[in-house]
Order: structure tokens, then C-alpha cells, then sequence
């Protein structure tokens, strides 16, 4: 993570997020207290005659601090939010509510030093110390209250602005009402139709020009001037309610909310890692099926499904999708967990020159789980994409550089950095199996851009640039699988893989691309399937990339929670 990127992480203003554990955001607010504190000790003649010096520094420092804050808060103001990049986007920021606020609180000290000393509002400097008052509004960032009310106002934008409207036009239509009535018998009072209608408005706002010394006289006069009486009260009770409503309501969703994130550190705790008794890794569930939450965490359906929607770091999946439909599975609803650190999921370098990818978590259950672990267990580079939409389904599988999905450059660019040149190996792990497709009598299915049914190596679209050593690692992946586990294994048999548009074909090199599709017996259903994935590691290892001597991971035998604690190298978290 930058530098920058730190600092646009800790201008949240948000006192929840615990970001360097909240000591900047209590740093700004102890010096706006302090910053204002001095303003007003400095009313005092004694306390400047006495303290005169101390308050000076005080009031030289905090300023120095909040330009140095303010002027961070400019800069990073293109990682808070899209609409304030490149130049006239600082301009935006700055003439937000808050943005313009710090500009005015802390530049304005600087007019004094350039502004000519017969300058008079600005001589004795007292307009600059008024606004360094306002520094104090600036708390507000960080109070919750201020947030409420704020979403509050804004919910109620529009009903606001249509109740005001409303009683504005019919104030001027009864003003001109009253002008029509009265002009004939207070012709010098109600000259025109502007002094009717300041009289009406005047009575909104305390009469400050004192128009109530010349009240209507006439009958229907007097009963206009009861009407707007009336309008009077409704003109600030309307927006009153309004507002109160609002602000209910957002109280109500801002306790929901709440709930919500209980829910949610619930449903975090329910992935414990378990131990895999084949492997002795301490591993994250695959999944958990909601049935088995509620019984062990007391939540309800409609909390859990809440929650997982709530959080990027949870998907509901339906169990019955990982088998064929010839066999009329019946639906089962789970929760599946995974890890995030780009905008399309996630991304490790680990320095291996083997990379695994798996592009289809958001429709395939659990294939993230098996290919994160295999690359974990290997020592490889993993790169999964876990967001994204799902209907229709965008899969970063096939690349169009016309038609680019949302993130999918960045995809781009980080699988070029990873795979940067010819001996570079990648494996794309996808499901092979479920309900749109039959059982297959073999479980892993290797492919590398052949056609369907094509078994050989004689396809000039193929995309391996080391044949033999692919054909060894092939061979000894097919005697493992069959020995140990039973598990049968084919090359490009039953699967179509020479598409032009596949992502591999469009990287900046030419790589060994295998795609491995892998049944979701193995994957979802099999308890040896860390065992597996061990196993096929160690194979990638001992054949691939055997010049690197690696250790498996401590953390694989750390009990923990979900993906807590698994630290690795070089992974760059772009959120």
C-alpha cells in the first residue's frame, strides 16, 4: 500500500474504523479544541498581556498542523471519492461543505502575511480569527450525530424542497390578494405588490423591518393575514416534521445497521478453521450451510442471508448448482467465505513462476477455496476474482479489449506482472461439473487451448511452450490421482478450449496455460480434497519448479478465524 493510499485509509473520519488505532483523528481533534480554545482566550486584554507569547505559538502551531492536514486531504481527495480526481475535482472537494470549511479555517491565516497592512478588514487580523472559530464545525466530521442528521436532511431533500415550495407560492398569491384588498384604503401602506408581499414574509421571520405596525383593515384582509398566520407556523413545523421523520427513520436503520454488523462478526466467527484430518492443516470451512449457523450462532435465516449480503466477504451459494440435474438435487442454501484485497478479489505474489487463477468463484461454489489453498500449500502466486456481477455473468475468463468488464485491465496488468515471461506457467482452475453439464467419467480435466476431443499435441493453438515437461507433469498428476485417490483424469476430451478471446492468448506473453477443470465431487464433496490439492502441489513442485526449495506455510497449522492471520508476502491490498 502507498503512502498516499495510508493516508486516504486514515482521512475516513470515521471513529469506528480504528485506522492507526484512531490516534490521527484524536490528534485533529484535540488541536481544533486547542486552535479554539486560544481564539477565545485571546479576548481577554489580561490573559493576552500575560500569556500573549504562549498563545501566539499555540496559534502558529495548530495552524502549521492544519495546513499540513488540510493540504494531504486535497491531495488524497481523488482515492475518497471518483468525482474529486485531477485538478477541477480538488476544486470540488473544496467547495464541499467540509472542504471548503478547512480551506477557509486555515488558508485565510496566510492573508495577513501577502494582504498590504492599510488593507483595513484585515489589519488587526480580527475577520481570520473569526473564521479560525469555525474550525470548531469541523468536529462535526466525526461526530455521529452530525452524520444522522446530515443523511436525514438529505432523505428528506425532496419533500423538503416541495412542502417550501408550496407554501412560498401560496404566500405570494395571498400577498397579492392583500394588496388587491387594501391598496384602496391604505394607499400609501400597500403602494405596490412588493410591500404586500414583504409583509407576508415578514411575519415569517420576526418582522425585522417592521411592517406589523401597519396590519390589514380590512375584513377579508385581516382573515389573509390569519392564513398566513397560519402558514407561518407550518412553514417551519412542516420541515420540522419532516426532518423529525427522517431522522427516525435513519435512527431505526442506523440500530439495524448495527444489528447488521453484529450479524455479520457472527457469521465471521462460524468459519473457525477446522482441522483437515488428512493433512493436518488447520483449513476454513469450504463453506457452511445456513442450517447448521442458526443452530450454532441463534441466527435467524433472514439475519444470516442479511449479513452476508451486507459483506464483501461472504456469498450465499446454492449447494444443489454442484450437481447434475439428472439427479434432482434438492436446494441447499450455504454460506461461503473468502478473503479480499483488489477491487475484483484477490491477488498474491509469492515470487513463484507458477500462478494460479481461478475466474469463475462468483458462480462456482468453493472452486476460490480449493485453488487459494492450492496455491497456498504450493508456495504459488493466486489471483481469484470474487466480485463482480453475477446475472448476466461477466467472467474475467474471456478478454475483449473493446468490451472490458469492470476491473478487468487491472486483472490485466496484475497477471502480466505475474506471468511476465515465456517459462512462466499458469493454471486456470474451474469447475468441470453441476447442473448444466453431465458427470463425467473422469474428475480432472486438463486443457491447454486444443479442441474438444483433440488429445495430442499437434494443435498449433495450443498454448505450451514446454511440451515435455507438461507431458511428464501430466503423466505423474494421472498415476497420483488414479493410485492415491481413485480419481481419474483426461486431457482436452470433453471441453473446447482454442477460443480466440480466451484471457491467456492476450497477455503480453506467451505463457504455459493449463486450464484444469475439476469435478465438484472432488472440490465440494470430497473429504480428501486439501489432500488432493497438497498432492498436486507437491506434484507442480517436484516437476515445474523444483530449482525452488519451499516450506509450507506456519499459519496453515494456526487455529484462527476464516482467513485471520494468513500474512503473506507481497500481497498489495488495492481496496
Amino acid at each position: 500500500m502507498t503512502f498516499k493510499q495510508k493516508l486516504a485509509r486514515i482521512f475516513d473520519d470515521n471513529l469506528e474504523t480504528l485506522q492507526w488505532k484512531n490516534v490521527f483523528d484524536y490528534t485533529i481533534i484535540s488541536l481544533i479544541v486547542l486552535s479554539v480554545v486560544e481564539v477565545f482566550l485571546s479576548t481577554f486584554d489580561s490573559v493576552v498581556a500575560e500569556y500573549g507569547g504562549i498563545l501566539h505559538w499555540i496559534d502558529v502551531l495548530t495552524t502549521a498542523m492544519f495546513t499540513v492536514e488540510v493540504t494531504l486531504r486535497i491531495w488524497c481527495a481523488d482515492l475518497l471519492d471518483d468525482k474529486y480526481k485531477g485538478f477541477m475535482g480538488r476544486v470540488r472537494y473544496c467547495l464541499s461543505f467540509y472542504g471548503l470549511l478547512d480551506f477557509l479555517a486555515t488558508y485565510t491565516f496566510y492573508l495577513g502575511l501577502f494582504l498590504p497592512l492599510n488593507f483595513t478588514v484585515f489589519k488587526s487580523l480580527r475577520l481570520v480569527r473569526v473564521l479560525r472559530v469555525f474550525r470548531l464545525l469541523r468536529v462535526f466530521r466525526y461526530m455521529k450525530s452530525a452524520r444522522l442528521m446530515a443523511k436525514a436532511v438529505k432523505r428528506c431533500k425532496t419533500e423538503m424542497i416541495i412542502s417550501m415550495q408550496l407554501l412560498v407560492i401560496t404566500t405570494i398569491i395571498l400577498s397579492f390578494v392583500l394588496f388587491f384588498v387594501e391598496h384602496e384604503v391604505q394607499p400609501d401602506v400597500y403602494c405596490n405588490g412588493w410591500m404586500s408581499v414583504a409583509w407576508a414574509f415578514a411575519q415569517y421571520v420576526g418582522d425585522p423591518g417592521g411592517f406589523a405596525d401597519t396590519p390589514p383593515i380590512t375584513v377579508l384582509g385581516q382573515v389573509i393575514a390569519f392564513i398566513v398566520g397560519i402558514l407561518g407556523v407550518a412553514i417551519f413545523a412542516v420541515p420540522a416534521g419532516i426532518i423529525g421523520g427522517a431522522f427516525s427513520d435513519v435512527m431505526n436503520e442506523e440500530q439495524h445497521e448495527e444489528e447488521v454488523k453484529e450479524n455479520v462478526k457472527k457469521l465471521h466467527l462460524s468459519f473457525e478453521r477446522k482441522l483437515d484430518r488428512p493433512t493436518g492443516f488447520q483449513i476454513c470451512p469450504r463453506y457452511i450451510p445456513i442450517m447448521e449457523i442458526q443452530a450454532r450462532m441463534g441466527m435467524t435465516e433472514n439475519d444470516i442471508l442479511e449479513a452476508a449480503n451486507k459483506d464483501d466477504h461472504f456469498r450465499i451459494i446454492n449447494l444443489s448448482c454442484t450437481q447434475p440435474s439428472d439427479k434432482h438435487p434438492v436446494d441447499r442454501l450455504a454460506i461461503e467465505h473468502f478473503t479480499l484485497n483488489t477491487p475484483y478479489g484477490m491477488c498474491i505474489d509469492r515470487g513463484s513462476k507458477v500462478t494460479i487463477f481461478t475466474p469463475s468463484n462468483i458462480v462456482d461454489p468453493v472452486m476460490g477455496w480449493w485453488g487459494y489453498y492450492l496455491a497456498k500449500i504450493g508456495g504459488f502466486n493466486y489471483v481469484g476474482k470474487e466480485i463482480g456481477q453475477v446475472r448476466p455473468y461477466r467472467s474475467f475468463y474471456t478478454y475483449d479489449a473493446n468490451n472490458l468488464h469492470p476491473h478487468q485491465q487491472e486483472f490485466m496488468d496484475d497477471m502480466n506482472r505475474l506471468v511476465d515471461s515465456e517459462d512462466k506457467w499458469l493454471f486456470v482452475v474451474m469447475a468441470a461439473s453441476g447442473a448444466q453439464e453431465p458427470e463425467f467419467p473422469t474428475q480432472f480435466h486438463f486443457e491447454y487451448g486444443g479442441k474438444k476431443g483433440d488429445e495430442t499435441y499437434d494443435d498449433p493453438n495450443i498454448m505450451l511452450n514446454d511440451i515435455p515437461l507438461f507431458d511428464t507433469f501430466y503423466k505423474a498428476c494421472t498415476q497420483m490421482l488414479e493410485e492415491k485417490y481413485g480419481l481419474l483424469s483426461d486431457r482436452q476430451r470433453y471441453h473446447n478450449t482454442n477460443n480466440p478471446k480466451n484471457f491467456a492468448r492476450h497477455l503480453e506473453h506467451k505463457v504455459n496455460a493449463v486450464m484444469l477443470r475439476v469435478a465438484w465431487s472432488v472440490t465440494c464433496w470430497d473429504m480428501r480434497a486439501i489432500a488432493i490439492a497438497k498432492d498436486f502441489a507437491d506434484q507442480i513442485n517436484a516437476i515445474i519448479e523444483p530449482e525452488v526449495k519451499k516450506e509450507l506455510s506456519p499459519e496453515l497449522k494456526v487455529k484462527d478465524m476464516g482467513y485471520d492471520g494468513y500474512i503473506d508476502e507481497n500481497i498489495t491490498h488495492r481496496l
